[in-house]
């Protein structure tokens, strides 16, 4: 292979997986506006492709409407983005990664953590011993994880689930 029928057939493929992740949006956004309509709630969808993964987000004027589909620390939205997974695997025989978020609950979590990820890095960069994080879902130790190399050093996930846990290492 030549170098432009390299580029472009690596061209091809994100045009592939692009329209892949925009399906699997639209396929949820289906299956949400039909969820919406037997609750009786109101909301709007958005799609987006984020960090190689299909986004849908549910938004509304009334966020009281929503908080349902969210539930106490987000247990209903893990459900519901579960739920919407299987809703696109079952269409598409593929098994998705998609990402929910209900009325701004997750990039709003997104943030916390990022903060929480920083202060823990800041405490190990300070002390030089290593800080153990309380548990967390597999979401919120990414975003952990991600704000821990930002601020550059090194973490792990130790446990088992549902008591999986950040453990922040000196560098």
């Amino acid at each position: 292979m030549t170098e432009g029928t390299t580029s472009t057939a690596a061209a091809e493929a994100g045009s592939d997986t692009l329209t892949r992740l925009e399906q699997e949006g639209e396929i949820a956004a289906d299956y949400l506006e039909g969820l919406l309509d037997i609750a009786d709630l109101d909301g709007d969808i958005d799609m987006d492709v984020e960090a190689d993964r299909a986004a849908v987000s549910i938004i509304s004027e009334s966020a009281r409407d929503l908080q349902k589909l969210v539930g106490r620390d987000g247990e209903v939205l893990e459900a519901l983005q579960e739920l919407t997974r299987l809703a696109v695997h079952r269409e598409t025989g593929d098994r998705s990664r998609l990402m929910l978020d209900i009325g701004g609950f997750r990039a709003q979590k997104r943030e916390i953590l990022a903060a929480l990820g920083a202060k823990a890095a800041d405490e190990v960069k300070s002390s030089g011993e290593p800080v153990k994080l309380d548990p967390m879902t597999p979401f919120e130790r990414k975003v952990v994880h991600d704000a821990i190399a930002a601020a550059g050093l090194r973490s792990e996930s130790e446990g088992e689930e549902p008591q999986r846990f950040v453990v922040v290492l000196p560098a």
